[in-house]
């Protein structure tokens, strides 16, 4: 029987590892490099390398390992990576490459869809089956999980709530080349648009968002003691996100909502507003559901990569 269980998290910057028990505890995490020059060449030979020197260091037998799980940030559909422009890699068979270079399973997903995975085995939304996941950073992130497996779609782009479409007025593109994404208005970045275009219209007005500083930390503490512009900036931005979510419920009818990424960090204020927007919004028979704050941090994607390695085989 399977005794360890490694998760990776592969982001353009760095690679975070995890070594976990197969019943979930994190024995240890660490990172190496992202190599992405020379078309992304030398990340799996970086991966297989630093898993066989922590085989070694520890003494485990590859034999006691129930296989390697690893996240991607891009589409992600059958083992196989049909672009990962961070990485700098082409089509990409993850599995099968992984695999060679270690001797060991391979199971690779999208970045944020694992996350949704590890908040839902050990996280914010443990103990429950039908999940959706908003990660709220630089950009929106998320997944969603339907009786414990994640929606990877015919494309594996299941799961893109940030290229939801929010907002016909919007002229500039998102990053996806759409426009109108709830990306642009409910990212940190989107919610710092949205205090500018505030600051704009009303520059007269007193306030404690600084044009020279707007950030979303920034529009949530104005909003925690009363700032009238901070609070109109983070209730259109809530009611963007109550809509895109509650538009997701009707389809999943999840058992529980959780909200992660930098911007959560504003804490039970994000839950609240957000919450009421998401029940005026959403199907009476998921207005009861609940909305929680992610508990992991960066160590989702770690923790979901080995469970993803898990649900393979029995461990």
């Amino acid at each position: 029987m399977a005794k360890v269980v490694f998760g990776i998290d592969v982001g353009g910057t760095t690679i975070k590892c995890g070594l976990f028990e197969t019943k979930g505890s994190l024995l240890e995490k660490w990172e190496i490099v992202t190599r992405s020059e020379n078309g992304g060449e030398n990340i799996l030979p970086d991966i297989a390398a630093t898993i066989d020197a922590k085989l070694k260091l520890r003494g485990i037998d590859k034999k006691d390992v129930a296989g390697i799980g690893i996240g991607i940030p891009g589409p992600v559909r059958g083992g196989k990576v049909p672009v990962a422009v961070n990485l700098h890699w082409g089509e990409t068979d993850v599995v099968k490459q992984l695999g060679k270079l270690t001797g060991l399973k391979v199971a690779a997903g999208n970045d944020a869809n694992v996350a949704a995975l590890g908040e839902q085995w050990k996280g914010g939304g443990e103990g429950h089956q039908n999940m959706i996941m908003v990660t709220l950073g630089t950009g929106v992130g998320g997944g969603i999980i339907v009786g414990g497996q994640i929606i990877e779609g015919a494309h594996g782009a299941g799961g893109e709530l940030g290229h939801i479409h929010v907002d016909d007025n919007i002229k500039e593109p998102c990053n996806c080349g759409n426009h109108g994404c709830l990306e642009q208005v409910a990212s940190a970045t989107g919610i710092a648009r949205l205090a500018r275009e505030e600051l704009a219209a009303n520059p007269e007005e007193e306030t404690s968002i600084r044009v020279d500083e707007v950030n979303a930390k920034v529009v949530f503490d104005g909003y925690k003691v009363g700032d009238a512009m901070a609070e109109r900036v983070v209730n259109r931005f809530a009611r963007y996100l109550g809509v895109a979510i509650g538009g997701i419920a009707c389809v999943t009818d999840p058992e529980i909502i959780v909200i992660g990424g930098g911007v959560s960090k504003a804490g039970d204020p994000l839950i609240d507003v957000v919450g009421r927007y998401y029940r005026n919004m959403a199907f009476s028979a998921c207005q009861v559901t609940p909305l929680v704050l992610a508990k992991l941090g960066n160590d989702a994607g770690i923790y979901g990569a080995a469970k993803l390695a898990l649900d393979m085989q029995p461990a």
